[in-house]
């Protein structure tokens, strides 16, 4: 059978280890005197970025420290058309170094919008090989998307928000629906997204073998939830962010990668890692730290990241065959 998108991120995570890397970066995360030895803070950017790309990828000399990178948009856009022009170039070199790349976009709108947001994103400048999307102005704001995930329209793939890592996700996921409404006792707004994520896998299933090229974004910070969730959704590949600054840890990320799998993301933990380094604080303090300095700590903290997942992940399998 074909395969997609999800598929080969899935192939990634088993040889590289489950650690998303995301390069959301913002330029107040790098060095006073490093954002001022650039033309402009984009470019600064993507010194950066593509430092930490070299770093991480696999090589001939084995596996990589990641499963893949993840590029949040809106960093980019921040700075301006030179940050759109940043976030291109970033998407390119991930794929450029054999990662899958994510896009970071979390889009949602309807009809043609929708359709002109997923050319924008599978094909031509921003291309990614994965994008997030927002389904709570209806499950009919995917239809567009999904249409790229078939094997003759590109075989792309999409993590769709399903359970949050922010604190906020309980004003609406958690909301349990009206009786005149529910499918079942108990259901809430998530458990209504997750079963629309099933249909759509199971309308893949005669296409692919394997995960289904959609996948759900679901938090590591909240163990109660971790789970229910991948019991309940055994063949959708997990997007799990919270890891690291957000507060999640890797014990319920463990619990998220099994049947399945899924990619762990850590940004910020990684992209300012330096910070924590006490001889390139007083370095940078000095104005006198370097780019390839505060890149190998990056590189640093994502090797210790994707050492605590796969240490997590295996003490999980261990007591489950006790």
């Amino acid at each position: 059978m074909k395969t997609h998108a999800m598929a080969l991120l899935q192939e990634s995570g088993i040889k590289n280890g489950p650690l998303c890397v995301g390069l959301d970066t913002d330029p107040s995360y790098l060095p006073k005197n490093l954002l001022e030895s650039y033309s402009s803070p984009s470019e600064a950017v993507w010194a950066y970025n593509q430092a930490i790309i070299q770093r991480i990828a696999s090589s001939a000399d084995g596996p990589g420290m990641a499963a893949c990178c993840k590029v949040q948009i809106a960093y980019y856009e921040a700075m301006g058309l030179p940050g759109l022009k940043v976030y291109a170039e970033t998407l390119k070199a991930v794929k450029k170094a054999g990662l899958p790349v994510i896009a970071d976009i979390k889009r949602g709108d309807i009809a043609d919008t929708a359709k002109a947001y997923a050319r924008a994103h599978f094909t031509g400048d921003f291309e990614a090989d994965i994008i997030t999307l927002n389904p709570y102005m209806g499950f009919d704001t995917l239809e567009p998307f999904v249409h790229y995930a078939k094997p003759e329209n590109g075989s792309k793939g999409m993590f769709v928000l399903l359970r949050t890592s922010n604190p906020g996700m309980t004003d609406i996921e958690k909301l349990r629906l009206h009786a005149d409404i529910a499918e079942s006792p108990d259901e809430c707004v998530l458990d209504r997204v997750g079963k629309q994520l099933n249909r759509i896998a199971q309308e893949f299933k005669s296409v692919y073998s394997g995960c289904s090229p959609v996948g759900a974004v679901v938090g590591c910070t909240e163990e109660s939830d971790a789970r229910y969730l991948r019991d309940t959704y055994p063949d959708i590949y997990f997007l799990i962010p919270g890891y690291g600054a957000q507060g999640g840890v890797a014990r319920i990320s463990a619990t998220l990668l099994d049947k399945a799998g899924g990619t762990v993301n850590s940004s910020r933990g990684i992209l300012t890692a330096w910070k924590k380094n006490e001889t390139l604080a007083e370095k940078a303090a000095q104005g006198i730290v370097t780019m390839e300095e505060i890149a190998d700590a990056a590189a640093e903290a994502a090797w210790l990241s994707k050492k605590d997942l796969l240490q997590c992940s295996a003490l999980l399998h261990c007591s489950a065959t006790l």
